[in-house]
């Protein structure tokens, strides 16, 4: 009897301490989750990228899944309606048409033929090297019917690129182009953009920069009124003057814009 009693006690101590083992091991590990390096997007409340400033593209693009809408009042009560959509990461299609005389007491309204956009941003950029990306843009300004054509060039073909310079907010997107490949012209834009703390943006561009008579000075004010939507005041061909074959006036022309964008 002095035996077994030692004995038995040893049997329960080594069960007791086998069974807490045993729950131990089954019991969850509580691991904290990872925490996640998605890109924020329009539902985060972010302000929607830039993809283009007045008439020049930026390397921005929308979203996989975004969608944009934009509307530019211009002269003679004029309006331009572009649709755009991020159909897969990088690459943007829309496309735009515009109508002439819509708007006040204008007797002719006319519409003229829509026209298509694509861009690629190939390359996102890092601190030495600028975003770059490709696109065509059929959409042109002052349509003269005389002509047939657009006073004011398509964009056609273009390679643009987007680099900050050094000062948050302040960015230079240099682009070149090729409207027609008839005539195999080459043009240059110069744009920079200054963002003041996602609030509103100053929007400058020398666009169409061929010969010095034919380029245009282009000035704006871009304010985010919601992440979503913002509205831009412009002024285009600042001191330029004279008259296209048409009549219509080379310039000053003031725009304005309300552009909307948002994700599915």
């Amino acid at each position: 009897m002095k035996i077994r009693l030692p004995l038995l006690t040893a049997l329960l101590l080594l069960g007791t301490t086998s069974l807490r083992s045993e729950e131990s091991a089954s019991s969850p590990v509580k691991i904290k989750p990872k925490a996640s390096s998605a890109p924020r997007s329009a539902r985060d409340g972010n302000v929607q990228p830039d993809t283009d400033i007045i008439d020049a593209p930026t390397t921005a693009v929308l979203d996989n899944y975004g969608y944009s809408a934009r509307s530019r009042f211009y002269a003679r009560g004029g309006i331009l309606q572009h649709i755009s959509f991020g159909v897969y990461p990088g690459v943007n299609l829309g496309a735009s048409a515009a109508v002439d005389g819509l708007i006040g007491d204008e007797r002719k309204v006319r519409m003229r033929a829509p026209t298509a956009q694509v861009k690629w941003r190939f390359y996102d950029g890092d601190s030495k090297m600028p975003a770059l990306a490709v696109g065509f843009d059929g959409q042109g300004y002052l349509y003269n019917a005389n002509d047939r054509r657009f006073n004011q060039r398509q964009r056609g073909f273009y390679v643009a690129a987007t680099q900050e310079l050094g000062v948050p907010g302040l960015q230079l997107h240099p682009s070149f182009n090729v409207s027609d490949f008839d005539s195999n012209g080459l043009f240059g834009c110069l744009p920079m953009t200054i963002n003041i703390r996602d609030k509103a943006a100053i929007l400058i561009e020398w666009d169409n920069i061929n010969n010095w008579s034919d380029s245009r000075l282009n000035m704006g004010l871009r304010t985010y009124l919601t992440p979503n939507f913002h509205v831009d005041f412009a002024v285009r061909a600042i001191g330029a003057g004279g008259f296209y074959g048409d009549g219509a006036p080379r310039g000053p022309e003031r725009t304005v814009q309300l552009k909307y964008s948002n994700s599915f």
